[in-house]
């Protein structure tokens, strides 16, 4: 078999899998035509609605293995069939990215039904959990929180596909770049594909009448639950590293530079005074040295740092936005938090610069090291500043959650935030 068939085999065969309409095979075996009950969607939300919870879920681990399957079969599938099957259509990738098109696309468009699908969100999972799992395990976290928060299924994944495509833009250098084009692609397009699907619900959502599954006694308890984890998780880490790990560090390497060859350098000296006998000179270049290797072990750990930060104070904020309406306590929470995030935002690439900085300060061009040198200082007192505030009002708010709600408190504030009560 020529390479190129043995590319599109994997393909075809995943729009036709794709395609498979279980939401409608499982109400036809009930004696249900989904298209003409509940919202008249074959997906595993009117499925749940219409047939009953446990229906539901077959629904959705069927749509997602729909999706989940062929991306993880492409290449193998295609290597098998043929030597260079795999990278006949420009890589591994590419390949895989078309298998995930196709199958969300027979999702959405089936050929057994006449082009007439559902609206792609567990089928596009399945297929996203294959190609960025850690993304796509955020993007969950994100659907979790915002319907225990706000009761409302397609706000949730809305919410959930523009976590998506956040986390792969800030998470993965280039995004855009020849390398991670087609994953990228994929996500941004699919993402435009489910908001589209969703118009409808867009607009009940802007108008407040937005359908909301049924009230369940647990819903509450999870939601504080969520909302203190983050916010004990938010708080110890940022304290933890900014008043106990990056000072640790830095006093480390200096102490490491001072002491000379010892067992923690493996006994190899790692600095040389040369020919300067100026005490004061000597001490300053040991300084210097001491903080571009305490900066080089602490330099990678803040992509990590502010990641879990962000997620921390978006699952917090989500969280707290469900009490909001109650005034009070629970409104000033709403802002701790969100001033908090706003923190976090401004922090994350003002931490990058004095990462920059503070290796181009010992740039061998005199040029770019003196700049670096002049501009160093400003950046790293703005950078502490904010993580000082960032502690302390994350600090507040984790106060602040002595007085959550006890029970039955909690409201749709998600939509009432911003717009009224659906009926």
């Amino acid at each position: 078999m020529s390479p190129t068939l043995a590319a599109l085999l994997p393909l075809a065969l995943a729009y036709l899998v794709g395609a498979l309409p279980f939401g409608y095979l499982v109400g036809r075996a009930r004696g249900v035509n989904l298209f003409t009950a509940g919202s008249g969607n074959i997906g595993a939300t009117n499925a749940a609605r219409v047939l009953g919870k446990s229906f539901g879920a077959l629904v959705f681990l069927l749509d997602f293995l729909k999706g989940a399957l062929p991306v993880a079969a492409a290449v193998p599938l295609a290597g098998a069939l043929a030597p260079d099957g795999a990278a006949a259509l420009g890589g591994p990738d590419v390949l895989r990215v078309g298998a995930a098109a196709l199958a969300f696309l027979g999702h959405l468009f089936p050929v057994y039904l006449g082009f007439r699908g559902g609206k792609g969100v567990a089928t596009g999972a399945g297929t996203v959990f294959v190609l960025v799992p850690i993304p796509a395990a955020l993007a969950v976290l994100a659907w979790v929180v915002v319907l225990f928060a706000s009761r409302i299924v397609s706000l949730a994944s809305l919410a959930a596909v523009a976590v998506l495509v956040a986390a792969r833009l800030i998470g993965t250098p280039a995004a855009f770049g020849p390398d991670h084009l087609p994953i990228t692609l994929y996500l941004v397009v699919g993402t435009g594909f489910v908001i589209v699907k969703h118009r409808a619900n867009v607009k009940r959502l802007l108008a407040g009448t937005e359908n909301r599954i049924g009230d369940f006694p647990v819903r509450d308890t999870l939601v504080r639950g969520l909302h203190v984890l983050a916010l004990g998780l938010w708080f110890g880490g940022a304290a933890f590293f900014n008043f106990g790990t990056a000072p640790a560090i830095f006093a480390s390497f200096k102490d490491l530079v001072s002491a000379g060859p010892s067992d923690r350098t493996a006994n190899q000296k790692i600095f040389d005074a040369g020919d300067e006998t100026d005490e004061k000179k000597v001490q300053a270049k040991k300084d210097a040295l001491a903080n571009a290797l305490a900066g080089s072990a602490v330099g990678p750990v803040f992509p990590r740092y502010f990641a879990l930060q962000a997620v921390c104070g978006a699952v917090a904020l989500v969280t707290a936005l469900s009490w909001y309406k109650q005034g009070g306590v629970h409104r000033w929470r709403v802002y701790v938090v969100a001033l908090a995030v706003v923190t976090v935002a401004v922090a994350w690439p003002i931490s990058q610069e004095v990462t920059r900085l503070r290796l181009a300060r010992f740039d061998p061009d005199a040029t770019v090291a003196a700049a670096a040198k002049a501009a160093f200082g400003p950046w790293h007192v703005a950078s502490l500043l904010l993580s000082f505030v960032t502690v302390t009002l994350a600090g507040l708010a984790l106060a602040l959650a002595a007085k959550l709600p006890v029970s039955g408190a909690s409201v749709a504030g998600l939509s009432e935030a911003g717009a009224p009560r659906g009926k």
